[in-house]
């Protein structure tokens, strides 16, 4: 167990920033094994906060639709690494220009705080956007891909972020992707993986944080920095900062064997 935040006011919130880019499943098994480990009360509440490698995330509702197999097909032919993830919803990407964050906390009597922890990430979320030079709301948009009630929009027009959440026996997980830039490689893979799910959806409803501020929005820088992803980054750490007394920490090796343990749950057969 961790210590007591030094700061009596703010909760303590351990931030974990290692990805697992090429490891998919793998990366979803830390989520699913730390989800665990703080509702069972051996970890304190835990925030994943990185950048992500190509993935592509189906909902447990993608599972059952006839073209289930063929959309797996078509991710892995367009260099996307297929995974099913935590909680339900529809298909979304991960990329280079995206983040993903998540948080695992612990909730007794959880389904009673549903709707909250989602408007505490959405806010969250708006909060860092806005202060990036973006009109960030909350609120889906029509015809957005996974749509939900807490997608993060753009001037009420495109889709930044989508938020999903999965909840057990004495806690929560919420997560989501924040796009940053590369719009433009979402609509080509979700084109045709809708197509192939049979789902509709308008792929100009599809945002980036880049496009919405002037920046260049489909060159992702190579290698692994990119300023606006680590501007994004600190601005979303600075908005958890205001209610949580943060503290960096690294997986532990319990948590690791977990998440190995538990990888092949997500990985499409």
């Amino acid at each position: 167990m961790q210590n007591p935040t030094p700061d009596a006011e703010k909760p303590l919130l351990r931030v974990i920033d290692e990805s697992f880019a090429g490891s998919a499943d793998l990366g979803t098994g830390v989520s699913a094994a730390l989800m665990r480990r703080v509702a069972r009360g051996q970890l304190a509440p835990t925030v994943r906060l990185h950048r992500t490698g190509p993935i592509l995330a189906f909902g447990r509702l993608d599972k059952l639709r006839p073209g289930y197999a063929d959309a797996v097909r078509i991710a892995r032919e367009h260099g996307y690494e297929p995974v099913e993830r935590l909680a339900g919803g529809r298909a979304a990407v991960f990329h280079e220009g995206t983040i993903s964050f998540s948080h695992a906390t612990r909730a007794p009597g959880a389904y009673a705080g549903t709707r909250p922890r989602f408007e505490e990430m959405a806010g969250q979320i708006a909060s860092a956007l806005s202060a990036l030079g973006a009109d960030a709301r909350v609120g889906e948009v029509e015809g957005e891909y996974c749509p939900g009630e807490f997608s993060v929009n753009a001037r009420g027009a495109v889709k930044l972020a989508g938020i999903g959440q999965r909840v057990i026996t004495g806690g929560a997980h919420v997560g989501g992707v924040v796009v940053l830039r590369g719009a433009g490689r979402i609509r080509d893979v979700l084109t045709p993986i809708y197509e192939a799910l049979e789902l509709d959806w308008i792929p100009e409803t599809t945002g980036s944080l880049a496009a919405e501020i002037g920046e260049d929005d489909e060159t992702i820088p190579a290698g692994s920095r990119d300023p606006l992803i680590e501007r994004a980054i600190t601005s979303l750490r600075e908005i958890l900062s205001s209610g949580y007394e943060l503290a960096d920490a690294e997986l532990d090796e319990e948590t690791r064997s977990l998440a190995a343990e538990l990888r092949s749950d997500h990985a499409p057969a």
